[in-house]
């Protein structure tokens, strides 16, 4: 099990949302930020909005993750 900073997780979450970013999709962002993971959606424009943004991890679709991973 992982510990984290909830008040990190949640301040993060805020500032997302802030940004225009879903409650639920700003959350798993912050924890995918906290944790140094990649974060993988199926919303292309969530992927996008993603990488245009200040967002400090990796962003893909589940397609791009297993190329990186080199999976098959």
């Amino acid at each position: 099990m992982h510990e984290y900073d909830s008040n990190s997780v949640k301040g993060r979450t805020e500032i997302l949302i802030s940004n225009n970013f879903g409650i639920a999709d700003a959350a798993h962002i912050a924890f995918s930020e906290t944790f140094g993971s990649c974060f993988i959606s199926c919303d292309d424009k969530l992927i996008k909005k993603c990488n245009n943004s200040q967002i400090s991890i990796d962003c893909m679709n589940p397609v791009m993750f297993c190329e990186m991973e080199k999976l098959k």
